[in-house]
Order: structure tokens, then C-alpha cells, then sequence
């Protein structure tokens, strides 16, 4: 048997990691600017998740949601106080997706409504409502399609307050900062107005904070440069640092009825020995406000160079768009460099290091990133 041919490959084969540093199968070390898409949140290999994941698999690995597990419990008391959202509940399953799902779900068994207002150039996922709110047509299957949804421009408030006028709502789902959509910012203010009429509309407001959230932003969550509070809030990427896992932080509003959600692997232990394990990586070594200080430095560094349209993100979630196609500057940076990059469409570079990327590195970056633009 081969395997289903999905993505386009690099030849490389990644086999160890360390801190934000990677090693092929040929030994060649690489400087991890893309933490695997934002999911190495705490750096490769650290060794108290590590050591957490090893302690739990040599007492339990698995066992059903039919019986309690104290670590479910545990984690979402540190994540409640680390976010600060200690009045949420917390529903865990195992991906993005299934988070984002299960967002919208709730929201309609809350509200009794079915349409979604999601906006251009979203990605949240790609199961079957979640593919539906994504602004990509050419990967929703005519399964997906039944779903009422409406695209509009981020930061429109006049277009969002007119759709929502017509009643018929469930909810308002939107990233905190638009990753594969080439790292743009919903601002501050639209945030804030969206808080205030979908509260004004009776729609549900979904933060997807999958990519943007865990400290990546330089706060928790992006969404807290605006000062809101989202109906429901999800999770993923960086909450375990590679371990599968996704989560649903849910306001006091919703009241839990039996066989509304479920899930067979979400929240299991090994899931939540290396969740409880970021945690407490973050908070030692004060990540959140690394990837501050840190994303700070380089964004005022990369506005300096030329042939750079335009520089965006907070934090460690950067976006560098150039006039031109971007395949070839990317190609020099892991090939001739040895730095691993992501991509947004064409002509944006993405940026997402793990949160402990530290200043001589980031300088580090800087200088093999100025060889490629030849500066």
C-alpha cells in the first residue's frame, strides 16, 4: 500500500528537534521558523513535556470518557487561569477542526438557527462544517455544500450588521489573526463591534484561535487586544506541542445537555499530560511575553528591508508579503540557508516559531534571511 498522495513534499525527512532547531536525515541542521505550522509551541523536545508524556504512557495511555480523569480536570483549571477565562467550561477533543465543529454546532443548538457568517479568505478546517466556513471552494465537496454560510470582508462592519439584521444568524466565526489567509488583523475596533451586535442580533461569536492563540500573539489570545469576550473560543496547534489535541472554551451562556457533544479519544490522558505540561513550560519561562518581545524585534527589523511590500502580525505570528512570487526566496532559505519557512498563497512568507525563539536567534534569522534578499 502507498500512501494517498495529499500535499507536495519537500525531499527532506526531519528525524530530531531541539529548542527551535530541526536535523534531517542527513544531519543537516535547520533553524525552525514554522514550528510544523505553529504547533511546536514550547520548542522540540523539551524536556519536561517530555518527561511528562514518558511518566504518563508508563502508568496509562488511554482509557474511555466513561470514567473520570482527573488530568481533564487539571488541565482545564491551569488553562482557565493561564487564558483567563476561569468561568468557561472546556470541552476537549483532538483537532481544530473537530473544535470548530463543534463550535458551530453548539451555537445552533443555542440559538435554534442555522445560517454562518464567516469571512474572505478563512481557514477553519476541513471537516465537514468546518471546510464549509472556509473561503476555499475548491476544497468543499458537494457534501459540504448544504451548509448556509456567508462570506464577507474582514473588517466590514456595515456588510456584517446588514446580514445579521435578517435573523436568521447562529453564529459569527472568525480567526483571531487570518493565518493561511496571509497573517491579516482584524482590527481592534471590528472585533469590538462585532462583540456588540452579535450580542444586539442573538448570534453567537466564535474566536478561532487555533493558529493565532496559546501566547503566539503575544498575549493568550489575539482576540484580548480588543478587550472581548467570544461566546466560544477554540483551540489547537499549540496547545500540546505536536500531541493531537483541540479544545472548546465555552461561556457560562451554554448549559450542557447529555449526547449534545462527545468525543471518543478528546481529553485523554497522554493528551492531557502534555497539555498540563505546556502549561506549565509557558508560565516558567514566561513565553507569552518572549514571543512579544521577541516578534516585536523582528518585525521593526523586517520593515527595514527592501523588496518587503508589507510586514504584518503580532507576536511570533508574522507575515511578510512581496510583490512577487515568493517560491524562490523560501526555496533559498531551506535549501541554501537551512531555514524552515511557511507560505500564505503566493507572495507572503509566514513566520510561526516556537514561543522560545530567543533574540540571538532571531538575529540569526535576520542574517541568513539578508543573504537570500542579497542585502
Amino acid at each position: 500500500m502507498k500512501l494517498f498522495d495529499v500535499y507536495p513534499l519537500f525531499n527532506i525527512e526531519i528525524i530530531k528537534g531541539k529548542g527551535c532547531h530541526v536535523w534531517d536525515s542527513d544531519e543537516n541542521e535547520y533553524l525552525d521558523l514554522y514550528g510544523g505550522h505553529a504547533v511546536i509551541s514550547v520548542g522540540h523536545s523539551h524536556p519536561t513535556y517530555v518527561n511528562a508524556i514518558t511518566d504518563q504512557i508508563n502508568k496509562l495511555g488511554f482509557y474511555s470518557n466513561s470514567v473520570q480523569n482527573s488530568l481533564q480536570q487539571k488541565f482545564a483549571e491551569k488553562l482557565g487561569k493561564a487564558c483567563g477565562y476561569e468561568d468557561y467550561t472546556l470541552f476537549l477533543i483532538n483537532s481544530g477542526a473537530e473544535a470548530n465543529e463543534n463550535a458551530l454546532k453548539l451555537a445552533s443548538f443555542h440559538n435554534g438557527k442555522k445560517r454562518v457568517i464567516a469571512f474572505k479568505h478563512a481557514f477553519h478546517g476541513r471537516t465537514s462544517a468546518a471546510v464549509r466556513v472556509t473561503d476555499n471552494p475548491k476544497i468543499i465537496a458537494p457534501v459540504n455544500e448544504d451548509l448556509a454560510v456567508t462570506y464577507l470582508p474582514l473588517n466590514d462592519v456595515k456588510a456584517v450588521e446588514t446580514e445579521l439584521a435578517k435573523g436568521d444568524v447562529s453564529s459569527v466565526i472568525i480567526e483571531g489573526i487570518q493565518g493561511v489567509g496571509g497573517i491579516q488583523l482584524p482590527t481592534d475596533t471590528f472585533l469590538q463591534e462585532l462583540r456588540s451586535l452579535c450580542t444586539k442580533y442573538d448570534a453567537c461569536l466564535i474566536l478561532d484561535e487555533i493558529q493565532s492563540g496559546y501566547g503566539r500573539s503575544g498575549k493568550f489570545f489575539a482576540h484580548q487586544y480588543a478587550g472581548i469576550q467570544p461566546d466560544l473560543i477554540t483551540v489547537a496547534k499549540g496547545i500540546a506541542n505536536g500531541f493531537p489535541m483541540g479544545g472548546l472554551l465555552i461561556s457560562p451562556k451554554f448549559k450542557p445537555i447529555y449526547g449534545m457533544l462527545g468525543t471518543t479519544f478528546g481529553g485523554n490522558h497522554l493528551a492531557c499530560s502534555a497539555a498540563i505540561a505546556v502549561l506549565e513550560i509557558m508560565e516558567n519561562e514566561q513565553l507569552i511575553d518572549n514571543a512579544a518581545k521577541v516578534g516585536a524585534y523582528l518585525m521593526e527589523e523586517l520593515q527595514q528591508l527592501p523588496g518587503i511590500k508589507e510586514v504584518r502580525g503580532r507576536g511570533l505570528m508574522i507575515g511578510m508579503e512581496f510583490n512577487e512570487s515568493i517560491k524562490e526566496v523560501r526555496s533559498k532559505l531551506l535549501f541554501e540557508e537551512k531555514v524552515f519557512t511557511g507560505v500564505a498563497g503566493t507572495h507572503t512568507i509566514r513566520l510561526l516559531p516556537p514561543l522560545c525563539l530567543s533574540m540571538d536567534e532571531a538575529k540569526e534569522f535576520l542574517v541568513r534571511f539578508k543573504k537570500v534578499l542579497n542585502v
